[in-house]
């Protein structure tokens, strides 16, 4: 499938497909809800956080459990520490790694495992931001709100038109799409009415004599029936409904728009509350635990400023976020603290063991395996030792008699030369070859 040519979807290989999935979820909501009689994005929202984040159950599940079991085997990790404290030969290092190797197992936890857990969940989080950024991308029937009334079709034929909408404040962000083949210029253009401001609406009503007053109209009308959440466009920035709630007397959309970054901000911060924290053992591990206490505070004032200048969407989305998980959270630390912690660890105790003990059998196969290879590399080096004297003693007594063979002709031919033949022999019997040798070999001792 091309993602590409679809307004929006993201082109990030592997990465796209989360977010295609994501898409659908979404699309199928506002499905449901617009057959209702209620199609809305902020409700859209909600509902997609609550579906999201309860399929993504298990892992906060396996998240919070692993936490809670660190607390508790936390001791025994600093009576190790301590055990070895100023030991910092490599027999020391060796053997409390193994300790604590061993109370990982029993506990059923890994070092890492939080991580791991981090590294599952962040690819979804970042799709589920692109999917609510994006939104016209994945629902249909909001890009039918922008197409539906031929306002596109006239920008993407008059140049000027496209270079008003490239002017718009937040069309920076979509500045690579607008040469590349993968997106095309009507998409682009969609992307950047949706991230418009009211203001930017206005010029491009105004544009051309008022050429796309009547599509623009009929455009803004639907869209901003689908982004009207309790009285806000959740498609403008707090910041800009602020201004024009309070210069305008509408005091209380000026509200409403102030209470969704600071929403954001308190419903974080509860988070970071029921969040069980990974407790430390050592200096190292205090330091980047008070590190990890401030950026606990930093974060939620920074959900603050970031809903401020993002669009109310994306605030309602961190709030309903927040909100779900947090229910959640309290949901499951009730579940985790009835468990029996002692059964558990026994039974994570025992399939340590076994763990262990298979891990035994298959190192003692392995040295077993490499001991019989060893001999037979040995055998076969001796067997070679012996094939190589065998050999040099064949090669010694074939030049050996290859050696006499040659004096024997040699002394033949002298015989043959300075002998005069024995009348009662003949020059080739074996009794003349012996002689020869004989007389070469007295010659050559001389």
């Amino acid at each position: 499938m091309n993602f590409g040519i679809i307004l929006s979807q993201n082109v990030t290989p592997v990465f796209k497909y989360i977010v295609w999935v994501l898409g659908k979820i979404m699309e199928g909501i506002f499905f449901v809800l617009d057959k209702v009689g209620i199609p809305n994005i902020g409700l859209s929202i909600i509902f997609f956080t609550i579906i999201v984040n309860l399929c993504m159950l298990p892992l906060t599940y396996k998240q919070q459990k692993f936490s809670k079991l660190s607390q508790k085997m936390q001791p025994e990790i600093k009576a190790i520490q301590k055990k070895y404290e100023g030991k910092k030969d490599q027999d020391s290092q060796m053997a409390m790694s193994n300790e604590m190797q061993e109370v990982y197992g029993k506990y059923g936890v890994s070092p890492t495992g939080s991580c791991l857990y981090l590294l599952i969940q962040m690819p979804i989080l970042f799709a589920l931001y692109r999917v609510i950024y994006q939104m016209p991308g994945y629902v249909a029937k909001i890009k039918l709100a922008f197409t539906g009334s031929g306002l596109i079709d006239g920008i993407a034929s008059d140049p000027e038109a496209i270079e008003l909408v490239k002017s718009f404040k937040n069309s920076g962000m979509f500045a690579k799409q607008w040469e590349n083949a993968k997106f095309t210029v009507e998409n682009t253009i969609i992307d950047c009415l949706n991230r418009a401001s009211s203001t930017d609406w206005d010029s491009l009503k105004a544009f051309g004599d008022g050429k796309f007053a009547n599509a623009a109209n009929s455009t803004l009308e639907l869209f901003t029936k689908y982004n009207n959440f309790l009285g806000l466009n959740i498609g403008d920035t707090p910041w800009y409904t602020m201004k024009t709630g309070f210069t305008t007397g509408h005091i209380w959309m000026g509200i409403g728009a102030l209470l969704i970054p600071i929403l954001a901000g308190v419903t974080q911060w509860i988070n970071v509350k029921l969040s069980p924290q990974q407790p430390q053992s050592d200096d190292a591990g205090n330091q980047m635990a008070a590190s990890m206490k401030t950026m606990n505070y930093i974060m939620p004032l920074m959900s603050v400023w970031f809903c401020f200048t993002l669009p109310a969407g994306m605030g309602l989305y961190w709030i309903a976020g927040a909100v779900v998980r947090g229910f959640i959270m309290v949901i499951l630390n009730k579940k985790i603290d009835k468990m029996d912690y002692e059964k558990l660890i026994a039974s994570n105790a025992k399939k340590n063991a076994k763990k262990i003990a298979k891990r035994k059998a298959t190192q003692e196969k392995l040295n077993a395996y490499a001991s019989m290879n060893t001999r037979n590399i040995s055998g076969n080096s001796n067997n070679s030792s012996k094939n190589n004297s065998s050999n040099k003693s064949s090669n010694t007594t074939s030049s050996y008699v290859r050696r006499n063979s040659d004096i024997a002709k040699k002394a033949g031919n002298v015989s043959d030369k300075e002998s005069p033949k024995s009348s009662g022999s003949s020059g080739g019997s074996m009794m003349a070859k012996a002689n020869a040798v004989k007389n070469f070999n007295e010659k050559n001792n001389k």
